[in-house]
């Protein structure tokens, strides 16, 4: 596998070359369930997602079992409280895990997604194993780039050939960047209304780029 290119829906069609193996303890799974925080918009804060279904995309499990996800949203200025890990317990709903333990759980993770500067902070699945114990099974996390001056050492871990190399090089010239398949090329301020004009007109844009807020005579 190492070298090889591997296809996959995050990669895209061109794919990846494997840099990198992990081998992980095998485990013995009695359930799989999906758990998930990310940052709302609506709500101006981190939300947590919950399913008692887990295992496969979060797509698949919204088609498949949408009234099982159970969303809960957490006041940043109060953090998360033992009401909303029992919430969020409740929609997960562990077959042999503890329940005080899986409350512990879920306030751990979120202290985690707070004080790593998440974006995105994932586990599917999120799983009870033979021996009663609540482990992450497979995980994604997700970073906020705004914050590299502060997590050195998670940033330390970036790989840029696992990166499209536009993107790099568009970091290193301090531009906002990112690759997209289309055919158009955006160099604009306001670069969503520019994509939403090259849509609505029948388009495709190859990329974002917004050169707004930080322009100057220099630039």
């Amino acid at each position: 596998m190492l070298g090889q290119i591997l296809v996959t829906k995050q990669t895209g069609p061109q794919g990846k070359v494997v840099s990198k193996v992990y081998l992980c303890e095998k485990l013995s799974l009695v359930n799989e369930m999906y758990f998930a925080i990310t940052l709302d918009r609506n709500t101006a804060g981190p939300l947590i997602i919950a399913c008692s279904k887990g295992g496969t995309s979060i797509e698949d499990l919204a088609e498949k079992y949408p009234d099982m996800i159970i969303k809960v949203p957490i006041d940043v200025s109060k953090g998360i409280t033992d009401e909303d890990a029992a919430k969020v317990v409740d929609g997960l709903a562990p077959k042999v895990a503890d329940r005080n333990d899986s409350i512990e759980q879920v306030k751990k993770l979120y202290k985690l997604f707070c004080e790593s500067d998440c974006t995105l902070l994932e586990i599917n699945p999120l799983a009870e194993t033979s021996s009663n114990q609540l482990v992450a099974a497979d995980a994604k996390l997700n970073f906020d780039d705004n914050a590299a001056f502060r997590q050195k050492q998670i940033f330390s871990l970036r790989d840029p050939s696992q990166e499209d190399p536009r993107e790099v090089a568009a970091a290193k010239a301090d531009l906002n960047y990112i690759g997209l398949d289309g055919e158009i090329g955006c160099m604009v301020n306001g670069a969503g209304l520019a994509m939403d004009i090259i849509k609505l007109h029948g388009g495709t844009p190859a990329n974002f780029l917004d050169v707004g807020g930080n322009a100057s005579e220099g630039r």
